[in-house]
């Protein structure tokens, strides 16, 4: 049954991003130029300004949120009483906070239907340097993140796995400099063509982040890697979890990444000891996962000194 609901996309990204270009191509667009009723909420003023002859031959008002205080649930109401829009658009200030866009309660009539993170590659190491938490609390939530002003040289693939790293369902795009968008390649720093891949310690995060994407590259293959035993009652009988834990955004926020693996004698193994182990690869249901998912059929588990950084990183 479609959604009946006004849909409301949602535009985020730091200043100078590319949001402003990226709404008014949109508006462009012949599936948003079609006389519908639209509001779009600025929040921010960025070097780019709006045309008002543009925006009223689409039928779009503008109406600007000056301060985070007014983004409320009450000045969302009156905007829809008062205009009626059949359609919403919002152009967050990417230097508030995050939090605000996930406790602000839409009206009932209102349904976000996308929202969408916009990167300017020619800054994105300098903002990711010195604003990475507040960069990984947009891209969680969104549903594409979209780097645009991307030349060649930069490396792209990099930033794809370290997004992926919060959000692995978002969409991930690269655009150059005229709007053209970008493929990019992943590369691997091992061979999809060996039947048994051996993973340097570097490599886990790569390893692990393709596998999610792609299992098909993978399944009844043999891997080796060096990880830590991550056992509990809670898993089922005759299994384990050798995985490693990775930073996705700061030292506050590290997590264990692995995947559920068979093995007759997991009771023998310590929590939190390094192993090497060697396992076949296979795509099966599993309760753990409430679904199908990567299960690891362990053919060695051998005791292993842990590494010279134990942490991974997704870059």
């Amino acid at each position: 049954m479609p959604d009946s609901r006004i849909p409301l996309y949602l535009i985020t990204g730091f200043l100078d991003a590319g949001k402003t270009t990226l709404l008014t191509d949109t508006l462009n667009m012949d599936y948003f130029n079609d006389g519908q009723r639209t509001v779009l909420l600025l929040c921010e003023d960025g070097e780019e300004e709006y045309d008002p002859q543009f925006l009223s031959k689409r039928n779009c008002r503008l109406i600007p949120v000056e301060d985070q205080s007014q983004l409320t649930t009450e000045f969302l109401k009156e905007v829809d009483r008062r205009y009626q829009p059949e359609r919403v658009l919002m152009e967050y200030n990417g230097m508030w906070p995050s939090q605000l866009l996930a406790e602000l309660r839409l009206p009932r009539s209102w349904g976000l239907y996308q929202a969408i993170h916009v990167v300017d590659g020619s800054t994105f190491e300098m903002y990711l340097a010195n604003m990475q938490s507040m960069f990984i609390d947009l891209v969680t939530g969104a549903d594409m993140v979209l780097f645009n002003r991307c030349t060649a040289d930069m490396p792209l693939s990099g930033w794809k796995r370290s997004v992926r790293a919060v959000n692995r369902m978002c969409e991930v795009v690269f655009e150059d400099i005229n709007g053209e968008e970008l493929e990019v390649e992943d590369i691997l720093p091992y061979s999809l063509e060996e039947d048994h891949i051996v993973l340097e310690d570097a490599d886990y995060g790569i390893w692990y982040l393709d596998i999610q994407e792609h299992p098909e590259r993978y399944v009844g293959k043999t891997i080796t890697y060096k990880a830590q035993a991550m056992t509990g009652m809670k898993l089922p009988k005759g299994s384990f979890v050798p995985g490693r834990n990775a930073m996705t955004c700061c030292v506050e926020d590290i997590r264990f990444f692995g995947f559920l693996c068979k093995y007759e004698k997991a009771r023998s193994l310590k929590k939190g000891e390094w192993i090497t182990v060697t396992a076949e690869i296979k795509w099966e249901h599993a309760d753990v996962y409430e679904d199908e998912g990567v299960v690891l059929y362990a053919r060695s588990v051998e005791k292993a000194a842990p590494p010279e950084d134990p942490l991974v990183y997704f870059r």
